[in-house]
C-alpha cells in the first residue's frame, strides 16, 4: 500500500505526551498451544484490537482511503471517539509500526475432494514475504476440530515447512465457528495485541456453537479477526470444471465472515483468482502492522455488563471532518477500521 496522502489542514501538536505506550511481553499460561511468544521478545500492538482494563479502554485503529491506502501522520486531535454516542476524552495516543502477533487459522478439510485445502496451503505461503523477522506467527488448521501445527515462532521457515507437510485432510467437516472460538479462547492468556488471519471458504458444517453464540463470544474478545474467504474462487473453479449450478450459501458465508471481522476491527477479502493472493496477504500484514492506539476512560462508569457501542471518527483541528488528499490534490474518502464496541464489566467496579 502507498501512504502518500496530505492532510488539507495543518495539525497542531497535542499538549498531552504522545507516542507508543510500552506493553509487557505477551505471556501464556501452561496448556494447549498456541502459547505466547517468548518473553524476551515484545510483539507490541500487532493488530487492530481493543482491550478493556476497567476503567480504561484501549482502542487500536487503522485509517485508510476508500482505495485501501493507509493514512499515516495523523495526530491525537484528529480522532474523535464516541461511546454510545457520547464523546470521550482521549487520555493517551500512540502511532507507528509494530511487530505482528497472529495465528494463521487455515481450513484443511476434505470438502470438495480436498481441492480447496490443497490450494489454500500453497496460497498461505504468500503471506511470508510480507512478514518481518520480529513478527510472531502460529499455524492452526481445522476440519472437525482445530490442530496446532506450529506454536508461536519468529522462524517463518518452520511454519512454511509445516504447511508443506499437510497431505491428507482428516474429515469433510469445516467447523469454522468452533475453530474461531477455540483459537480465541487459547489466545486469552497471550498478553498484548493479537490477531487471527482465517483462510477458509466460510462454510460451517457441523459446529457445536451457533452463529449467535459465536457473535456473542466475539463481542467479548480483544482478538482482531481478519479473513481471506475463498467462496468466490471455489465458485469460479466449479464453473471452469463445467458445473453451472449456484452456491447460494456462499453469500451467507461471506456475510458471516464480514460480520466477524467488522465486529473485531478487522477486514475480509474475497479473491476470485490466484493472482490476487500476494497483494491481499501483503495488505493484511500492513493492516496488522500499522495502527493508531487510542486510550480513554469511559464517561459511563456503570458496571452493568451491557455492550457499549464505539464509533471512531477522523476530524480536523477545528472539529470538522478531516480532509485527505492524494498527491494530485484530489479529495479522498476516509475509512476507519476499529472494534465496534466492548462488553462492560458487571458489578464490583464503578458506580
Amino acid at each position: 500500500m502507498s501512504a502518500a496522502f496530505l492532510l488539507a489542514s495543518v495539525v497542531s501538536v497535542a499538549q498531552a505526551p504522545e507516542g507508543p505506550q510500552p506493553s509487557a511481553p505477551p505471556q501464556a499460561s501452561p496448556g494447549p498451544a498456541p502459547k505466547a511468544p517468548a518473553p524476551q521478545e515484545k510483539p507490541q500492538e500487532g493488530g487492530v484490537t481493543i482491550a478493556v482494563e476497567v476503567p480504561v479502554v484501549t482502542l487500536d485503529v487503522v485509517a485508510t482511503t476508500q482505495n485501501g491506502d493507509l493514512i499515516t501522520g495523523l495526530k491525537k486531535e484528529n480522532f474523535r471517539v464516541l461511546e454510545d454516542g457520547v464523546p470521550q476524552t482521549l487520555t493517551s495516543f500512540g502511532a507507528g509500526e509494530a511487530p505482528i502477533t497472529m495465528v494463521v487459522l487455515m481450513e484443511f478439510s476434505s470438502r470438495y475432494q480436498g481441492y480447496f485445502s490443497y490450494v489454500a496451503k500453497y496460497w498461505s505461503t504468500a503471506l511470508f514475504p510480507a512478514l518481518k523477522p520480529q513478527d510472531w506467527v502460529a499455524l492452526v488448521t481445522f476440519d472437525m476440530r482445530t490442530h496446532t501445527e506450529v506454536d508461536f515462532t519468529q522462524n517463518k521457515d518452520e511454519v512454511y515447512q509445516a504447511i508443506s507437510r499437510l497431505y491428507f485432510p482428516g474429515f469433510s467437516e469445516s467447523n469454522v465457528f468452533d475453530a474461531l472460538l477455540d483459537t480465541v479462547d487459547r489466545l486469552k492468556s497471550v498478553k498484548g495485541k493479537k490477531s487471527i488471519l482465517v483462510i477458509c471458504t466460510g462454510r460451517d458444517t457441523f459446529s457445536k456453537h451457533t452463529l449467535d453464540q459465536t457473535m456473542k463470544a466475539l463481542r467479548q474478545t480483544d482478538v482482531t479477526i481478519f479473513a481471506v474467504g475463498m467462496s468466490r474462487y471455489i465458485t469460479n473453479a466449479l464453473e471452469r470444471g463445467g458445473y453451472h449450478g449456484t452456491e447460494i450459501g456462499f453469500m451467507q458465508d461471506e456475510n458471516q465472515l464480514k460480520t466477524f471481522t467488522a465486529m473485531t476491527g478487522g477486514f475480509a477479502w474475497f479473491p476470485q483468482f490466484e493472482g490476487e493472493l500476494p497483494g491481499i496477504f501483503h495488505e493484511a500484514a500492513e493492516f496488522l502492522r500499522h495502527q493508531y492506539s487510542l486510550t480513554y476512560s469511559p464517561s459511563n462508569r456503570n458496571t452493568d455488563g451491557k455492550y457499549r457501542k464505539i464509533k471512531v471518527e477522523l476530524v480536523a483541528p477545528d472539529g470538522g471532518p478531516l480532509v485527505v488528499q492524494n498527491q494530485k490534490g484530489k479529495k479522498q474518502k476516509v475509512v476507519v477500521y476499529a472494534r465496534e464496541g466492548y462488553q462492560a464489566p458487571k458489578g464490583g467496579v464503578g458506580d
